[in-house]
Formats: C-alpha cells, sequence, structure tokens
C-alpha cells in the first residue's frame, strides 16, 4: 500500500515512479482530490463539534440550567444532525482513498535503470561459464522422457496441461534439492517454517497479491465467508506471519524460509514457455523472507540474492544476477534483483530466482510495525523477499547442463550427500560414488 503522508508531500515523487514504470499518473490527482475532500469533512466535524461543546459549557455554567438547556437545545439537535450528516461521507471516502491506492504499485528505487520492459534489465554481475558440450545437447523434457525421470504425458491425463510427474531419480533429486536448499538456509540464519498451503483472502490482500493478480489464483469457498486461496508463493504466509503486530527493534531482522508447492493459473502465458518443467500451474520452491529495519533494508537486499546466487554456485551452474528496469519490476516490490542461470535447451540465460525489496508496501497492508525502543512511536517494517530456489527450474539447470554424450546425467558434487548418487545412468539407473 502506498503511503498517502508521501503522496501527500512529494507528489511529484510519486508521478516520477509511476512514469518510470510505464503507468498513468491519474491516480495522484484522484486520490489527492480525495483525500481533501475528506479532510475538510474532518474539520467540518471538529468545527461542529467543537460548537456544540461551547453551547454545552454555556449550559454547565448558566444559573438555570434547566432553561438554558431548554434555549440551546433546538440549536444542539441542528448540530448533532448537521455532524451526522457530515460525518457520514468520512467512512465512503475513507473505502474510496483505500481502493485507489490499493491498486498503485510501490515506488521504484531511484537506483534501479528506466526501461519498459526486460531488455532494459541491467546485469551486475556473472558467475561461471557456460558448458561447452562435444555434441548436439538436448532438452530437459527429452532427456527426462529418455531416462523415465519424467512423464509429462500421464501428468496431462492425470491434471490437463503444464503439471508434471517425476519419477525415480528425478523425484529423488528433486527432493534432494528441497533438503540442500533448507540446509543453506539454515546454515544462514533462517528459520524454517511450514505453513498453510490455504490461505485467507485477507491474507493474500496484505501481501498485495490482490486484487492486482486475482486472475492467477486458484481459490475455493472456506468454512465462513470469506475465501480460501492456494498460495502462489510462500511469501505468502511467511510475510503474513507477523500482520497485526508490533515487533521490537532487536527482534529485527528476522529470516524466515519455507519449502512448499505453488499453485499458479499463470493467466495469459498460454503458449509461453510451457513445455517441460519452466512454466507450472503447480511447482515446489524454498522462499526465503526477511522483515527488517527501513535503515538497512537495501543492504539486507544483497545479502538475501548473495543466499540465492550462492546456491547457484554450489551447484555449478552458471548464471547471472540482473537488476530489474522500472518498467519489468513488480507490483509489491521498489528494486528487484533476477538470478537467471544457463539453461542449454534455450540457449541463454532464463530466471530462475527474484529477490526484492518491497520496502513497507506490504507492511502497511499487513500492519507490521516494529519499536526503536519502548517509548517509540512505531515505524513498518520494511518486507524482503527471494527463492532460495525454484526446484523444477533448478532441476531442468541440472539435467541439460549436467547431461553427457551417452545421454546420462552427471550430478553435482555438493547434491550427491542428499540425492545418494552421483549420476543417472543411460538405463535410468543411479550410480553412487
Amino acid at each position: 500500500m502506498l503511503n498517502l503522508e508521501v503522496l501527500r508531500r512529494e507528489p511529484g515523487r510519486v508521478r516520477t515512479a509511476s512514469r518510470r514504470r510505464g503507468i498513468s499518473t491519474e491516480f495522484v490527482d484522484r486520490v489527492l482530490a480525495l483525500d481533501g475532500e475528506h479532510r475538510s469533512l474532518l474539520t467540518a466535524v471538529e468545527q461542529l463539534k467543537a460548537q456544540k461543546n461551547a453551547l454545552s459549557a454555556e449550559i454547565s455554567k448558566a444559573a438555570d440550567k434547566k432553561a438554558k438547556a431548554a434555549e440551546l437545545r433546538p440549536r444542539i439537535a441542528e448540530l448533532d444532525a448537521s455532524i451526522g450528516s457530515a460525518g457520514s461521507g468520512i467512512p465512503r471516502l475513507e473505502e474510496a482513498i483505500s481502493t485507489a491506492l490499493a491498486e498503485v504499485p510501490n515506488l521504484v528505487d531511484p537506483s534501479i535503470p528506466d526501461g519498459s520492459d526486460e531488455t532494459a534489465n541491467r546485469e551486475v554481475r556473472r558467475w561461471g561459464s557456460p558448458p561447452q558440450f562435444a555434441f548436439a545437447p538436448k532438452p530437459h523434457w527429452e532427456l527426462g522422457e529418455a531416462l523415465g525421470i519424467f512423464d509429462f504425458e500421464r501428468a496431462a491425463k492425470l491434471s490437463g496441461a503444464r503439471f508434471s510427474i517425476l519419477r525415480g531419480a528425478g523425484a529423488r533429486l528433486s527432493r534432494a534439492l528441497a533438503q540442500f536448499f533448507l540446509d543453506r538456509a539454515a546454515r544462514n540464519g533462517y528459520t524454517e517454517i511450514n505453513p498453510p498451503l490455504l490461505v485467507s483472502e485477507t491474507t493474500m490482500w496484505s501481501t498485495g497479491q490482490l486484487s492486482k493478480f486475482s486472475d492467477q489464483m486458484y481459490a475455493f469457498e472456506g468454512d465462513g465467508d470469506e475465501k480460501l486461496y492456494l498460495i502462489p508463493t510462500a511469501e505468502v504466509p511467511l510475510t503474513s506471519l507477523h500482520r497485526d503486530e508490533i515487533l521490537a527493534a532487536e527482534q529485527l531482522p528476522l529470516q524466515y524460509t519455507a519449502y512448499t508447492p505453488c499453485f499458479r493459473k499463470e493467466a495469459g502465458a498460454a503458449g509461453k514457455d510451457t513445455r517441460g518443467l519452466f512454466r507450472q500451474h503447480q511447482f515446489e520452491k524454498v522462499e526465503l523472507v526477511w522483515l527488517t529495519t527501513p535503515a538497512r533494508s537495501f543492504d539486507d537486499l544483497e545479502t538475501l540474492t548473495s543466499h540465492a546466487s550462492g546456491l547457484l554456485q554450489e551447484l555449478g551452474l552458471a548464471h547471472r544476477t540482473m537488476l530489474l528496469a522500472a518498467g519489468d519490476t513488480g507490483f509489491n516490490s521498489a528494486k528487484t534483483y533476477d538470478l537467471e542461470v544457463w539453461v542449454p535447451s534455450f540457449g541463454r540465460y532464463r530466471e530462475i530466482s527474484s529477490c526484492s525489496n518491497c520496502t513497507d508496501f506490504q507492511a502497511r497492508r499487513s500492519a507490521i510495525r516494529f519499536r526503536q525502543d519502548a517509548t517509540a512511536k512505531p515505524e513498518f517494517v520494511h518486507t524482503l523477499n527471494g527463492s532460495g530456489l525454484s526446484l523444477g527450474r533448478t532441476l531442468l539447470a541440472i539435467v541439460e547442463n549436467g547431461q553427457r554424450a551417452d545421454g546420462g546425467i552427471s550430478i553435482p558434487d555438493v547434491l550427491q550427500p542428499f540425492a545418494g548418487f552421483a549420476s543417472i545412468e543411460p538405463d535410468g539407473s543411479v550410480r553412487s560414488r
């Protein structure tokens, strides 16, 4: 949720940030007009209440209070009616302001590049080199089906397009990745959480998923009036863990991680990267979330990004870190780094993790605050999130980058203790060290 105070004080800054995203700035004038009307009504109500209080004071000071009350009663009744009439418009305006602000994305940080789409993203670092094959490399869907570790045909029979079945060594390798990612998260100070996969509409809204991304979510009828949603990412429950709480400064930063399935309709993505494991309706991911202070959040973003990048380095996967341009930065984010891993079947780097600083944008919706000390005024925390990492995309990168001329797959050394094998042989069997 955009800070209304910032919009009041610095409308030019808000307009500039919105133009950088490529969105209309009409909302600025609309919200300011609504806010002006709201504040005028508040002032009018306060003035009317002051007049009523003055009349009440006259009555209390009068020698004949009964006579004075009878004399002023018509005027007091008139003021009560005016207060009620003016006050009745206040909730409507507050709701209109809140609704308008809820559709406005976060302000982008000045450090990110201009540009309307991913072509303007800036590479900030690169690690490793793509493998050089002495043979024509195959895409992971061909390799996986030939080895019997992926089964897309039966997945489609069960659930339709963009689902997958992992079999044998494929399932074991995916489980090994989850264990490896969680092990490294623990080393980096994250507390592991096993959250619900169904969350309330309030939880979805508080993290900025609604109503902007409603067409990408799977919703169900809950026990009460509120819908329940399958989580699109563990960012949703992890960020909301401390909703409506005031934390102590010494508790921060809080670092959480969770390994969960994720569910997305991917509306509008038909025909785009839909073959194999790259873009699925159901996938698994280890998520990293921080709740931190405004003073350190951008430094913490660098740390979070290094944690995700470190996983790819340990796996020996060539990748690059991209700073997203304003027009490619997500709705909730002020600044985002994308990690892109080399995928031979695409012949280029593809996104495997997004690491974002959402500043106080989600915290305002979620009412997550902290106090510098016991007597200080509460401030909003800053929230950060990133994938550490997506299992499906990491799995396909390992399969494609580790493929051999004989059709087998070599497993990264660091993953072998978690998987229990060092390679998948051409016949689908596994071989230990």
